[in-house]
């Protein structure tokens, strides 16, 4: 049995929840006075901050006068900050997030003294595979945790190894981060109550002192704690007070046998409330955007851009890592935080894409004002489509794009603008109001190319490049001031813009570079041929030789893929109640599902050559809510149309498929689902740097059912079927593994329910959230399907989930004139088999000045050449905190091996 103990005092803090973040920020400087109060009081008193600087950032903005106070425990060891900016949900944002988080976090410990070095992950719901490798890089050799260890963990430590064979030790909370709570109920019985607590655990500590994790959630340790304990402390059991880093470092031994591989999702031990991953899909998306533009934003700012804008970027980062907070993306809080988190999401992408749009401002003022420039924010050259307005073709002309380099692709047109903007007629003395319209040469939108001028009747004609000399507004208002005074009466004024059109455009971009085209019309006989087999659409079927897709009876789809596999069925809906919560799901008692519509109907869309659509339309009668007891659902039903949008491109070998739907029913669970060629015993699934295989079960034994759901970032694969995904997802394999189900809404009413079919504890108070129920909402999910039978490697799902979720970005040209396109620019390419490249950015060294910082990582279980090519002459090797670790002299060209499931980042200059 443990001879001593040490006690840690803390308070775990949810930035924002059960109450919107003010709120408990009110209640976070309370606590932090008295924390810092404490702790002068009573030298012998540490306090450990949670891991996260949010906390601390938040309470000097209201106490700035407190820094130094604060400063002056961080260094005397007395009191605990960092590593983390926040406590995230490590399965709910990007793995460059994750390592933004850590850096934010540290950098912002630093500047009080130094973060603790410990990777505390307190309370967050599962971990992700790549965590120990993220610490490591980043210097950090422990961790600390509750949730998702395996049963096969007796002790209170173990050795988590990612897949890359980084590892960590890492410190089990096994009894959750207040444990030393029970000991404390009675002050004048601690010394009882801990001996009892040391025998019930006995088996778990070893040689080692009992870890009593003295705090809870939203409050401080109460001011006695100190003078509590040193009367309980004894010869025979002495107690310790500590930093959670001072019990790691000094108190236990290192000597950790057992070992755990990859991510912690087991129930076993704790709850890990997996519903999370698709309650409240909105924020879920909006994490996805802001993530994207902001990594845009970098992109194109360091390699187009002569702008520093890190203030900005920097603004959204934090923004963003606020947002994945545990209680915060995954939409657990009630419908005032959740607003709140949505709109901060919305404010980091705002910042992102203003960053991103200057930056393209700067080479899209070489691009004449009738051309289009055309960015690739990926490392790798691709051939994608735009979309673009264009002035319609006249009769028996066609319109074609002509590149930089002079050569000729086809167009295919998808929409006609009207050209009547306004037809009115009125008294000649209303003409100057008309006139109050215009502004400079602005028009509903447009530019006024020039004017028609006679006897009772004024035109307007509009261009988006005027091609007419220059405009003066006075001489029109001095011009029809004397028409209306010469022809009294009524009067014709019309507003006419040119023909315009949408066209779709092939365009062929450089790795992480920029091209240019412009759009001209030429003769109908003169069309160019298509580089790639093209789109084809017929009634009820789509191809473009890589992939078919045909539309079944019941609205489903037979996919085909590049290799002749076929996927039957696929977009077959399922329906079913959810008398759940927002952590977790659970079907009612008396469940009703619901999978076969009642109509369905087919409309051709598009036909090709580039670009071919159909939408397919099901209606289904989901019943309305569940019944007063929630054990069924009710018998009333609502008629329900899903539009399911489905097309091909030319030259992609997948199937893009959207969802569209307007909810009015609650208390429900819809998925889409895949039925496979055969039934399969595993998955696996991308995300955060790694692609993790997961079987047809989850390990259970707490008070948690163990539903196998699990969560997927950029792709899922299940035998032939690979799924390309737009932002996180919940998955299942269901019906024994014949079928791979997809979550598309989750609509339930509570953050919490007391009794839970699923769940024996409840997971909060049982609070309404009326708007997780996304009532009058349109909800709406895209994704693509690759069927192969060679499984996501075969496929090349790494690279074509990376062209799915990054669309090439366009910008219209501004210079003044409409001469010569400018030629071609390359950026950083990168070159090799299942390489993610999850960001490049400007960066600045003091000493070694502005470079480009690339971030890689192999997402393979072999080992990986790459080449990353570009205008630099050194690379210096750093951790993941920007250190460097090495630096290699080359000359625009360098050639790297990363290790099985590698994250390698690289600064050039």
């Amino acid at each position: 049995m443990p001879d001593s103990a040490v006690f840690v005092p803390h308070f775990h803090w949810d930035r924002e929840w059960y109450e919107p973040f003010q709120v408990f920020r009110h209640r976070l400087v309370a606590a932090l006075d008295t924390v810092l109060e404490t702790a002068e009081a009573n030298p012998d008193f540490r306090f450990t901050v949670d891991g996260q600087m949010a906390a601390i950032e938040d309470y000097l903005e209201m106490r700035p006068e407190n820094r130094d106070r604060v400063v002056a425990l961080v260094n005397e060891g007395r009191l605990a900050i960092g590593p983390w900016l926040i406590l995230l949900d490590e399965f709910l944002c990007s793995g460059e997030t994750i390592v933004r988080n850590l850096q934010m976090g540290w950098a912002a410990a630093e500047g009080l003294g130094g973060a603790m070095s410990i990777g505390y992950l307190p309370d967050m719901f599962g971990h992700i595979a790549q965590m120990p490798q993220i610490l490591a890089r980043a210097g950090i050799e422990h961790a600390a945790l509750w949730r998702g260890v395996p049963g096969s963990v007796g002790g209170h430590a173990f050795r988590w190894r990612a897949p890359d064979g980084s590892e960590v030790r890492t410190e089990f909370l096994f009894d959750g981060y207040d444990n030393g709570l029970d000991v404390l109920l009675v002050p004048d019985q601690i010394g009882r109550a801990l001996g009892e607590y040391a025998r019930m655990t006995a088996e778990r500590w070893g040689g080692d002192p009992v870890l009593a994790m003295a705090g809870t959630d939203h409050n401080a340790p109460d001011p006695q704690l100190a003078a509590w304990l040193r009367r309980a402390s004894s010869e025979e059991r002495p107690i310790t007070i500590a930093t959670l880093d001072e019990y790691i470092r000094k108190h236990v031994h290192d000597d950790v046998d057992t070992v755990v591989t990859g991510e912690l999702r087991s129930h076993v031990r704790g709850n890990i409330l997996p519903g999370v991953l698709s309650v409240r899909l909105g924020l879920k998306q909006r994490m996805a955007v802001a993530e994207r533009t902001i990594d845009h934003a970098e992109r194109v700012n360091a390699l187009w851009s002569r702008r520093d804008d890190s203030p900005f970027l920097s603004l959204a980062w934090h923004k963003i890592i606020e947002s994945t907070a545990h209680d915060s993306v995954v939409g657990s809080g009630t419908d005032e935080t959740c607003d709140q988190v949505e709109a901060r999401l919305a404010e980091a992408a705002q910042a992102a894409r203003a960053v991103r749009d200057a930056a393209l401002a700067e080479p899209a003022a070489s691009v004449p004002s009738d051309g289009y420039l055309v960015a690739n924010p990926l490392p790798s050259a691709r051939t994608a489509l735009v979309e673009v307005d264009v002035v319609a073709p006249a009769e028996g002309t066609t319109l074609v794009a002509t590149a930089a380099d002079g050569s000729v692709h086809p167009v295919q047109l998808i929409s006609q603008a009207p050209t009547v903007l306004s037809d009115e007629r009125m008294d000649a003395s209303q003409l100057e109001r008309v006139l109050r319209r215009i502004h400079r040469r602005e028009l509903f939108g447009l530019l006024i190319d020039h004017y028609e001028l006679t006897a009772g009747s004024l035109v307007f004609h509009l261009a988006e490049v005027p091609a007419s000399g220059p405009f003066d507004l006075l001489i029109l208002r001095r011009e029809v001031a004397a028409a209306a005074a010469a022809h009294p009466g009524e009067w014709q004024v019309r507003t006419l813009a040119e023909a315009r059109a949408t066209a779709l455009v092939p365009v062929h971009v450089p790795a992480c570079g920029l091209t240019s085209f412009r759009v001209e019309a030429t003769d109908r006989n003169a069309a160019p041929a298509m580089q790639f087999a093209p789109a084809t659409a017929t009634a009820d079927a789509l191809s473009n030789g890589l992939v078919e897709v045909a539309v079944a009876a019941d609205g489903t789809l037979d996919v085909t893929g590049a290799d002749g596999t076929v996927l039957y069925g696929v977009g077959r809906l399922v329906d079913g109640g959810d008398r759940g919560d927002s952590y977790n799901y659970a079907p009612p008692a008396l469940d009703v599902l619901v999978s076969e519509p009642i109509r369905v109907t087919v409309d051709f869309l598009e036909s090709g050559p580039l670009r071919a659509r159909l939408r397919v339309t099901r209606v289904y009668e989901w019943p309305a809510a569940l019944s007063s007891d929630r054990d069924l659902r009710c018998g009333r039903t609502v008629p329900t149309p899903v539009e399911m949008l489905v097309e091909v491109h030319a030259g992609e070998p997948f199937v893009r498929v959207s969802t569209s739907f307007l909810n009015q029913c609650a208390d429900h669970r819809l998925r889409f689902h895949l039925p496979l060629p055969e039934p399969v015993a595993k998955s696996a699934s991308a995300g955060q740097f790694a692609v993790t295989e997961r079987g047809l079960t989850a390990e259970g034994g707490w008070g948690e059912y163990p539903i196998p759901t699990f969560p997927a970032s950029s792709f899922v694969s299940a035998g032939a079927a690979n799924v390309l995904l737009d932002h996180s997802s919940e998955y299942e394999l269901v019906d024994d593994g014949s079928a791979l189900a997809i979550t598309l809404l989750r609509a339930i009413g509570s953050i919490s329910v007391n009794i839970h079919p699923l769940r024996d504890e409840p997971a909060a108070s049982e609070l309404p959230a009326p708007g997780a129920q996304d009532l009058g909402m349109r909800i709406e999910n895209r994704f693509a399907v690759v069927p192969s039978a060679a499984g996501w490697q075969g496929a090349n799902a790494i690279a074509l989930a990376e062209e799915f979720r990054n669309d090439v970005l366009v910008a219209r040209g501004t210079a003044p004139t409409t001469g010569h396109l400018p030629p071609d620019a390359s950026g950083v390419r990168v070159d090799g088999n299942d390489v993610l490249v999850s960001s490049i950015r400007r960066v600045t060294d003091s000493d070694r000045g502005v470079g480009t910082e690339v971030r890689l990582a192999a997402m393979s279980d072999t080992a990986s050449t790459v080449c990353v090519t570009g205008t630099f002459t050194e690379a210096t090797t750093v951790d993941l905190l920007g250190r460097p670790l090495s630096l290699t002299p080359v000359r625009d060209r360098l050639e790297l091996v990363l290790g099985p499931w590698e994250i390698r980042t690289v600064v050039l200059r």
